[in-house]
Formats: C-alpha cells, sequence, structure tokens
C-alpha cells in the first residue's frame, strides 16, 4: 500500500486524478468518428462526414486535455514514469493524439476526399492504437498502483 502512496497522481483534483477522468471523451469520439466515417463511405450522406469532424474535433480538444493531465503525472513523479508502461503508454496515446489531429485536418476538406480514404484510415489506425493504450494504462492503475488512493 506503500506504494501506491508514491505513485500519486501529480494532476488531481480533491485526490481524484484528472487524467483517467478525461480519457473515456476523446476515445468516445474517435471510435464515434471512425463509426460515422464507415457510414459515410456507406451511404454518402453529408451529415455523417460532418459528424465525423465534429467528433474528431471534440475528441482532439479532450484529447490534449487529457494529454496534459496525463504529462503531468508521467512528468511530475519519477516513480511513475519508472513503472514498465508508462513509456509505450505515453507514446501510443501521443502517436493517437497526432493521428487524430491530422484527421480533424483532413475532415475539413470536402466530405468525400475528407473521408475516402485518408480519413478513415486515419480513424482505423487510431481506434486500433486505443485498446493498447488502454490495457497498458489500465495496467499502470490496477497493477501498479499509479494514481489509487490507499
Amino acid at each position: 500500500m506503500q506504494e501506491a502512496v508514491r505513485l500519486r497522481s501529480t494532476a488531481q483534483i480533491a485526490g481524484h486524478p484528472i487524467h483517467p477522468m478525461l480519457v473515456p471523451v476523446p476515445i468516445a469520439c474517435f471510435v464515434g468518428a471512425l463509426l460515422t466515417d464507415i457510414a459515410y463511405v456507406v451511404s454518402a450522406e453529408i451529415m455523417w462526414a460532418d459528424f465525423s469532424a465534429w467528433l474528431l474535433i471534440v475528441g482532439v480538444l479532450f484529447g490534449v486535455l487529457a494529454a496534459i493531465a496525463g504529462l503531468t503525472d508521467f512528468l511530475g513523479n519519477r516513480l511513475v514514469r519508472a513503472q514498465t508502461p508508462a513509456w509505450p503508454h505515453l507514446i501510443g496515446n501521443g502517436l493517437a493524439l497526432i493521428l487524430a489531429i491530422v484527421n480533424a485536418l483532413i475532415h475539413t476538406r470536402d466530405a468525400w476526399t475528407s473521408v475516402w480514404p485518408t480519413g478513415l484510415i486515419l480513424s482505423v489506425i487510431t481506434v486500433l492504437i486505443l485498446p493498447v493504450t488502454g490495457w497498458l494504462g489500465w495496467t499502470m492503475v490496477y497493477r501498479h498502483g499509479v494514481g489509487v488512493a490507499p
């Protein structure tokens, strides 16, 4: 239990880590963007491309906030950085966020060229990264006690 105290989250509100509170929003938005990209490719209905663009923008905004909180935790405690899954979690989430930012910029073009093929490919790659980084984050919390109160 003493290690859990030393692995407390640096970015917190009333003892609750901020990073895990924020990450569900970009995850849901990026998965939603993939689904709406698929719906657009199948139907050619402009509404789906618009939904994708909005989901990506919201996902990127919350992703940046989650990244700031996660980076604060990462840089704020050398014991967190020493955990085996910490670096791959950081790098994978950074890559997913960069891909989502590029995807959001691509989705500013007209509907067909914003989704097919580049937007859809970026959405697929981004969503495929998320289970890996999510599992690494889960490992840090549930196996290593990062951010867990005693």
